[in-house]
Protein backbone atom coordinates (compact mmCIF):
# COMPACT_ATOMS: atom_id res chain seq x y z
CA UNK A 1 0.00 0.00 0.00
CA UNK A 2 2.87 2.51 0.77
CA UNK A 3 4.37 1.85 -2.61
CA UNK A 4 0.96 2.80 -4.48
CA UNK A 5 0.31 5.85 -2.14
CA UNK A 6 3.59 7.25 -3.48
CA UNK A 7 2.39 6.83 -6.88
CA UNK A 8 -1.06 8.10 -6.61
CA UNK A 9 -2.50 10.92 -8.57
CA UNK A 10 -4.35 12.62 -6.23
CA UNK A 11 -4.12 15.12 -3.35
CA UNK A 12 -4.98 13.88 0.12
CA UNK A 13 -5.98 16.94 2.15
CA UNK A 14 -7.33 16.06 6.14
CA UNK A 15 -8.97 18.34 8.74
CA UNK A 16 -8.35 18.04 12.12
CA UNK A 17 -9.18 19.82 15.41
CA UNK A 18 -11.18 19.10 18.78
CA UNK A 19 -14.56 19.52 19.67
CA UNK A 20 -16.38 22.83 18.34
CA UNK A 21 -13.86 23.57 16.33
CA UNK A 22 -15.72 24.29 13.23
CA UNK A 23 -13.83 21.53 11.09
CA UNK A 24 -16.97 19.17 9.72
CA UNK A 25 -18.31 22.58 8.52
CA UNK A 26 -15.14 23.66 7.03
CA UNK A 27 -14.47 20.89 5.51
CA UNK A 28 -18.05 20.62 3.73
CA UNK A 29 -17.30 24.21 2.56
CA UNK A 30 -13.61 23.79 1.33
CA UNK A 31 -15.25 20.51 -0.80
CA UNK A 32 -18.05 22.76 -2.25
CA UNK A 33 -15.36 25.37 -3.46
CA UNK A 34 -12.70 23.09 -4.73
CA UNK A 35 -15.67 21.45 -6.72
CA UNK A 36 -16.61 25.05 -8.04
CA UNK A 37 -13.22 25.18 -9.20
CA UNK A 38 -13.71 22.39 -11.49
CA UNK A 39 -11.84 20.01 -9.35
CA UNK A 40 -12.96 16.16 -8.51
CA UNK A 41 -13.54 16.08 -4.89
CA UNK A 42 -14.27 13.69 -2.52
CA UNK A 43 -15.47 14.45 0.71
CA UNK A 44 -15.23 11.46 3.71
CA UNK A 45 -14.53 11.07 7.01
CA UNK A 46 -13.15 9.00 10.04
CA UNK A 47 -13.84 6.87 11.91
CA UNK A 48 -16.38 6.14 8.39
CA UNK A 49 -16.30 6.22 5.43
CA UNK A 50 -17.52 2.41 4.73
CA UNK A 51 -20.56 0.66 5.75
CA UNK A 52 -18.51 -1.48 8.26
CA UNK A 53 -16.43 1.44 8.90
CA UNK A 54 -19.61 3.75 10.16
CA UNK A 55 -20.90 1.05 11.98
CA UNK A 56 -17.61 0.71 14.18
CA UNK A 57 -18.12 4.57 14.45
CA UNK A 58 -20.96 4.01 15.85
CA UNK A 59 -19.89 1.52 18.55
CA UNK A 60 -16.78 4.31 19.26
CA UNK A 61 -19.55 7.19 19.98
CA UNK A 62 -22.29 5.39 21.34
CA UNK A 63 -22.37 6.67 25.18
CA UNK A 64 -25.08 3.83 26.21
CA UNK A 65 -22.29 1.27 25.66
CA UNK A 66 -20.22 0.22 28.64
CA UNK A 67 -17.29 1.60 29.02
CA UNK A 68 -14.34 1.04 26.12
CA UNK A 69 -10.76 0.64 26.94
CA UNK A 70 -8.17 3.15 25.73
CA UNK A 71 -6.57 -0.20 23.75
CA UNK A 72 -10.41 -1.59 22.59
CA UNK A 73 -11.14 2.34 21.37
CA UNK A 74 -7.72 2.35 19.39
CA UNK A 75 -8.34 -0.89 17.94
CA UNK A 76 -11.55 -0.31 16.70
CA UNK A 77 -10.17 2.96 15.42
CA UNK A 78 -7.33 1.24 13.61
CA UNK A 79 -9.64 -1.06 12.26
CA UNK A 80 -12.21 0.90 10.85
CA UNK A 81 -8.92 3.11 9.30
CA UNK A 82 -8.30 -0.37 7.54
CA UNK A 83 -11.05 -0.32 5.51
CA UNK A 84 -11.57 3.25 4.70
CA UNK A 85 -8.01 3.40 3.38
CA UNK A 86 -8.47 0.36 1.26
CA UNK A 87 -11.95 1.07 -0.14
CA UNK A 88 -12.02 4.56 -0.06
CA UNK A 89 -9.31 6.77 -0.12
CA UNK A 90 -6.10 4.90 -1.80
CA UNK A 91 -8.75 4.42 -4.42
CA UNK A 92 -9.48 7.92 -4.83
CA UNK A 93 -5.83 8.57 -5.02
CA UNK A 94 -5.57 6.53 -7.88
CA UNK A 95 -7.88 8.19 -9.79
CA UNK A 96 -6.35 11.38 -9.48
CA UNK A 97 -9.24 13.15 -6.98
CA UNK A 98 -8.88 15.28 -4.43
CA UNK A 99 -9.52 13.61 -1.49
CA UNK A 100 -11.01 15.62 1.72
CA UNK A 101 -11.15 13.30 5.19
CA UNK A 102 -12.59 14.84 8.51
CA UNK A 103 -10.05 13.36 11.13
CA UNK A 104 -7.27 10.82 10.27
CA UNK A 105 -4.33 9.76 11.98
CA UNK A 106 -3.54 12.76 13.81
CA UNK A 107 -6.87 12.43 15.43
CA UNK A 108 -5.91 9.29 16.82
CA UNK A 109 -2.26 10.75 18.55
CA UNK A 110 -4.14 13.28 19.80
CA UNK A 111 -7.14 11.33 21.29
CA UNK A 112 -5.99 8.05 22.19
CA UNK A 113 -2.18 9.48 22.68
CA UNK A 114 -2.48 12.69 24.57
CA UNK A 115 -5.66 12.55 25.80
CA UNK A 116 -5.96 8.63 26.97
CA UNK A 117 -2.45 8.48 27.20
CA UNK A 118 -1.26 5.55 25.36
CA UNK A 119 2.12 5.27 23.93
CA UNK A 120 2.86 7.69 20.96
CA UNK A 121 5.72 5.14 19.50
CA UNK A 122 3.01 2.27 19.30
CA UNK A 123 0.10 4.44 18.05
CA UNK A 124 2.35 4.99 15.25
CA UNK A 125 3.16 1.66 14.36
CA UNK A 126 -0.18 0.80 14.49
CA UNK A 127 -0.95 3.75 12.42
CA UNK A 128 1.70 2.53 9.52
CA UNK A 129 0.30 -0.41 9.87
CA UNK A 130 -3.15 0.38 9.38
CA UNK A 131 -2.59 3.05 6.47
CA UNK A 132 0.28 1.33 4.84
CA UNK A 133 1.92 4.85 5.92
CA UNK A 134 -0.17 6.68 3.31
CA UNK A 135 0.15 10.18 5.19
CA UNK A 136 -1.86 13.89 3.84
CA UNK A 137 -0.04 16.24 1.90
CA UNK A 138 -1.74 19.10 4.18
CA UNK A 139 -3.15 19.05 7.53
CA UNK A 140 -5.31 22.09 8.42
CA UNK A 141 -5.18 21.77 12.28
CA UNK A 142 -8.40 24.08 13.17
CA UNK A 143 -7.70 25.30 16.84
CA UNK A 144 -10.51 26.95 19.23
CA UNK A 145 -10.05 27.36 23.50
CA UNK A 146 -11.42 24.29 25.05
CA UNK A 147 -13.90 26.38 26.92
CA UNK A 148 -15.32 27.67 23.44
CA UNK A 149 -15.07 24.26 21.38
CA UNK A 150 -18.04 23.02 24.19
CA UNK A 151 -20.00 25.85 24.69
CA UNK A 152 -20.02 25.59 20.83
CA UNK A 153 -21.22 22.22 21.02
CA UNK A 154 -23.77 22.81 23.77
CA UNK A 155 -25.40 25.75 21.92
CA UNK A 156 -26.31 23.61 18.63
CA UNK A 157 -27.72 21.36 20.96
CA UNK A 158 -25.81 18.55 19.35
CA UNK A 159 -26.98 15.07 20.32
CA UNK A 160 -24.59 14.39 23.37
CA UNK A 161 -21.42 11.12 22.07
CA UNK A 162 -19.33 9.90 24.70
CA UNK A 163 -16.24 12.34 23.89
CA UNK A 164 -18.69 15.25 24.89
CA UNK A 165 -19.05 13.53 28.68
CA UNK A 166 -15.36 13.96 29.01
CA UNK A 167 -13.97 16.27 31.47
CA UNK A 168 -12.23 19.46 30.01
CA UNK A 169 -9.15 18.41 31.17
CA UNK A 170 -9.05 15.58 28.75
CA UNK A 171 -10.04 17.75 25.93
CA UNK A 172 -7.07 20.39 27.03
CA UNK A 173 -4.99 17.36 26.48
CA UNK A 174 -6.24 16.60 22.91
CA UNK A 175 -5.59 19.98 21.78
CA UNK A 176 -1.86 20.20 23.45
CA UNK A 177 -1.46 17.22 21.85
CA UNK A 178 -2.61 18.72 18.80
CA UNK A 179 -0.35 21.46 19.12
CA UNK A 180 2.23 19.01 19.49
CA UNK A 181 1.65 17.27 16.15
CA UNK A 182 1.90 21.02 14.81
CA UNK A 183 5.24 21.64 15.63
CA UNK A 184 6.92 18.05 14.94
CA UNK A 185 5.51 18.67 11.47
CA UNK A 186 4.79 22.09 10.80
CA UNK A 187 5.10 22.27 6.71
CA UNK A 188 2.51 19.86 6.53
CA UNK A 189 0.26 20.80 10.02
CA UNK A 190 -1.16 24.29 9.58
CA UNK A 191 -3.03 25.45 12.66
CA UNK A 192 -5.66 28.07 11.83
CA UNK A 193 -7.53 30.12 14.70
CA UNK A 194 -11.33 29.17 14.12
CA UNK A 195 -12.43 31.31 16.73
CA UNK A 196 -12.77 34.20 13.70
CA UNK A 197 -16.18 34.44 11.65
CA UNK A 198 -17.22 31.44 9.44
CA UNK A 199 -16.38 33.02 6.70
CA UNK A 200 -13.14 34.32 7.29
CA UNK A 201 -12.17 30.79 8.31
CA UNK A 202 -13.17 29.37 5.28
CA UNK A 203 -11.78 32.05 2.73
CA UNK A 204 -8.23 31.69 4.87
CA UNK A 205 -8.68 27.81 4.18
CA UNK A 206 -9.39 28.07 0.36
CA UNK A 207 -6.33 30.71 0.47
CA UNK A 208 -4.00 28.22 2.51
CA UNK A 209 -5.09 25.11 -0.01
CA UNK A 210 -4.75 26.83 -3.02
CA UNK A 211 -1.87 28.23 -2.69
CA UNK A 212 0.10 25.13 -1.29
CA UNK A 213 -0.42 23.54 -4.46
CA UNK A 214 0.38 24.66 -7.66
CA UNK A 215 -1.32 22.00 -9.76
CA UNK A 216 -4.16 19.96 -9.17
CA UNK A 217 -5.82 16.35 -10.66
CA UNK A 218 -8.19 17.09 -13.61
CA UNK A 219 -11.98 16.43 -13.19
CA UNK A 220 -12.49 12.25 -13.82
CA UNK A 221 -15.47 11.43 -13.26
CA UNK A 222 -19.08 13.42 -11.36
CA UNK A 223 -20.00 10.09 -9.95
CA UNK A 224 -18.86 9.30 -6.12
Amino acid sequence: MGRTSRKSTGIFITLEGGEGSGKTTQARRLCERLTARGLDVLHTREPGGTLLAERLRSILLDHSMETIAPETEAYLIFAARRQHVDHVIKPALARGLVVVCDRFSDSTMAYQGYGRGLDLRVLRTMNNWATGRLAPRLTLLFDVPVSVGLRRRRSRGTTQNRLDRETEQFHRKVRAGFHALARREPRRIMVIDSTQPLESVAQTVEELVMTRFTTYPRRTSRRR
